[in-house]
């Protein structure tokens, strides 16, 4: 394409891309080249006409007999919803226009109403039962037909299908009233604490936002050296609060009473279907033995907190859980001596684009460039797009970088899937498209952006979902790139962020953006080492919030309230005291999205590092073994058991203790710096 230009060049020239105007006409392109989202109005239209063509899917399954083309009609079911339903959850949370968010927000909830219908479809469900146990049929299937075939049964059973009519009633309302506890529970867990200012001592007030005579706490302020400020914020913001206990009480009880309506023992059993660990029992097992494995390494962390707390503070020397945050970071510092200011002239963003496409180009064959938008298709003016190329493959899809802080966006990195990849009826294949949004600082005009090591790291980690959405190129869209286990997930994207850390790697890139100069070796050995300073304490107390996100959604009803179990488990799991009238479960947001399922990220940790100590620590740039990470585990997508890919890329079968002890010699010192250093 004429069109594309080097991706570097259009990230450090960021200000001075306009978007094209439309053609002879004039006419805007909508949104993502949507052409009916040109304005708010148009979602309705496409609402409209993505419901229209799944009744006439629907007709099309039920009357057609049993066989591949029952996967295809449901996938293009599928796609048809998630086509709007997908583009919907990103514009409602990202879009600078009021009326486009609302707009989303709608077609969101009235697509959501549609899919939760034809999940409790009895005559829809009868003609995927018709194909499932017609036994001839499904052993002529390939492995993923038969795979997307038992994920989408899966889906009705969930929804109580296979109940009669009165329990099916009762699982679409008990559907609905989580829905609702999740997103009023989410509110609650942002919504900031008031407090009487008197209360407080006068030379800490400034510290909060005032309110006539009110204080407003809004967070747990880790970051402050005043230890009164960080006891203050915690005991404040994590101050129980009697409805918002309600809400997740209810949450619980109702995730476990619907989990139970469609078959099983209780709601983590229900989550872990399909997923790397399989059970809760493989879950718990995961946690306790790493919890051994840290626990002596966890005690000499807090031991170095404390000295570090009685040095700066004698008078008051316990550790306490504002704390660790806190001293972690003096430690970090007072070691390593890493002021991100020293980092970032190094790390433009242009110099990291290139970076990342220099690695995909020599591990994959995979090359990023920049193309020209038109004019409605990006929110933005600073949203650039990538097409992303193979060398002999040609276009793979397409990713927009929302990179910039502006007003009224999410302070989160995300990627979102807009559009999944699928094989076509006319054997096209329909290209992905993702959208990788960050909250990185505006330049001043003229000058690049610079990042600091932590938001290099986090590039690379998002860019590594987005390699996932461009590779898992699946016949069938309900399982394209990222949409897989949970547990696997995040497998691609830590992974790269063993790239991002590795000096073989910044070191193509790494460069001064006055002078030119590459960043020093021992800078970048430096900023490795000091992320392991305390990282076992940090590690530990993953584990115990995995550990109560299990036990919450364990066996009911529950033996105490929410908070008699934070207090114990936290006490036996993390070590740190628990602080009277506290609640800290109800600021845990994870529990809405990752209900039963906050384990993950520790497990996708494990495998990362399996992966790369032995596929990738000798050589970052050997292309064999990208080649064989992309066909043994990106390759797939979800049409695949997740443990099945791993077994491939490593050619074993990992044990729990292979799991563990992946995860617990990652925070070993390395030598070699260590010598340099000392």
């Amino acid at each position: 394409s004429t069109s594309w230009c080097p991706v570097g060049t259009a990230f450090d020239a960021k200000q001075q891309q306009q978007p094209l105007r439309g053609g002879a006409a004039g006419r805007d392109t909508g949104l993502f080249g949507v052409p009916e989202l040109s304005c708010p109005e148009g979602f309705q239209e496409a609402q409209d006409k993505a419901l229209q063509d799944s009744e006439q899917l629907v007709q099309k399954a039920c009357s057609t007999p049993p066989g591949p083309e029952t996967v295809m009609i449901f996938d293009q079911l599928s796609d048809s919803l998630c086509r709007v339903a997908d583009l919907a959850d990103f514009v409602k949370v990202a879009h600078p226009d009021f009326a486009f968010r609302e707009a989303a927000e709608e077609a969101c909830r009235n697509i959501g109403t549609v899919v939760e219908k034809l999940n409790t479809d009895v005559e829809l469900c009868q003609s995927l039962r018709r194909l499932l146990a017609d036994e001839t049929v499904m052993s002529s299937l390939d492995p993923e037909t038969r795979r997307v075939a038992e994920l989408f049964m899966f889906d009705f059973e969930i929804s109580g299908i296979h109940l009669d009519e009165e329990k099916r009633k009762k699982a679409v309302d008990l559907n609905v009233r989580i829905l609702d506890l999740c997103n009023e529970f989410l509110i609650g867990t942002h919504i900031p604490n008031k407090i009487d200012k008197h209360v407080l001592p006068e030379h800490i007030r400034y510290n909060f936002t005032a309110e006539g005579n009110y204080l407003q706490v809004a967070g747990l302020h880790a970051d402050s050296p005043d230890d009164l400020v960080r006891e203050a914020a915690y005991k404040i913001f994590l101050h129980s609060n009697t409805q918002q206990l309600a809400r997740l009480e209810e949450l619980l009880a109702s995730r476990n009473s619907l989990a139970q309506l469609v078959g099983y023992d209780t709601f983590a059993h229900r989550a872990l279907q399909g997923t790397m660990a399989k059970t809760p029992e493989t879950v718990r097992q995961f946690l306790e033995k790493l919890s051994e494995q840290l626990s002596k390494r966890t005690q000499k962390d807090f031991e170095m907190m404390t000295k570090m707390k009685m040095k700066l503070n004698p008078h008051n020397s316990m550790l306490m859980p504002w704390d660790h945050p806190y001293y972690s970071g003096v430690l970090r510092a007072e070691r390593y001596n890493i002021d991100p200011g020293l980092y970032c002239p190094f790390f433009s963003l242009g110099a990291c684009m290139e970076g990342l496409n220099s690695l995909f180009s020599q591990l994959l064959g995979i090359s990023l460039y920049a193309e020209q938008t038109k004019r409605g298709e990006i929110w933005s003016e600073d949203v650039r797009k990538l097409a992303v190329v193979h060398e002999t493959e040609g276009l793979l899809g397409y990713i927009y970088c929302d990179f910039f802080q502006r007003p009224d966006k999410p302070h989160q990195d995300c990627h979102f899937t807009v559009r999944g990849g699928r094989l076509k009826e006319n054997g096209e294949y329909q290209l992905p498209v993702v959208v990788l949004m960050l909250s990185l600082p505006n330049s001043a005009r003229g000058a690049p952006t610079l990042l600091s090591p932590g938001m290099m790291e986090n590039l690379f980690h998002e860019m590594g979902h987005a390699m996932h959405s461009m590779l898992g190129r699946t016949r069938y869209q309900h399982v394209t790139g990222t949409r897989c286990a949970t547990d696997f997930a995040e497998v691609p994207s830590i992974l790269m962020e063993y790239f991002a850390n590795d000096y073989r790697v910044v070191n193509q890139f790494a460069r001064h953006y006055k002078t030119g100069q590459p960043l020093p070796k021992n800078m970048v050995s430096r900023l490795c080492e000091s992320k392991k300073v305390c990282a076992a304490a940090d590690m530990q107390l993953q584990v115990f919030y995995a550990v109560l996100d299990q036990i919450y959604h364990g066996k009911h009803p529950l033996k105490k309230s929410t908070t008699e179990i934070l207090k114990e488990t936290q006490e036996k799991v993390y070590g740190l005291p628990y602080v009277h009238n506290t609640a800290w479960q109800l600021r845990f947001s994870h529990l809405v999205g990752y209900g039963a399922k906050y384990y993950s990220y520790l497990m996708s940790r494990a495998v990362a590092s399996m992966v790369w100590k032995q596929c990738f620590a000798q050589n970052p740039f050997d292309r064999a073994m990208g080649e064989r990470y992309r066909r043994e585990m990106l390759a797939h997508g979800g049409a695949k058991e997740p443990m099945l890919m791993v077994q491939g890329m490593l050619q074993k079968s990992p044990s729990v203790e292979d799991f563990v002890d992946a995860l617990v010699s990652d925070l070993d010192h390395d030598f070699e710096t260590f010598i340099m250093d000392s």
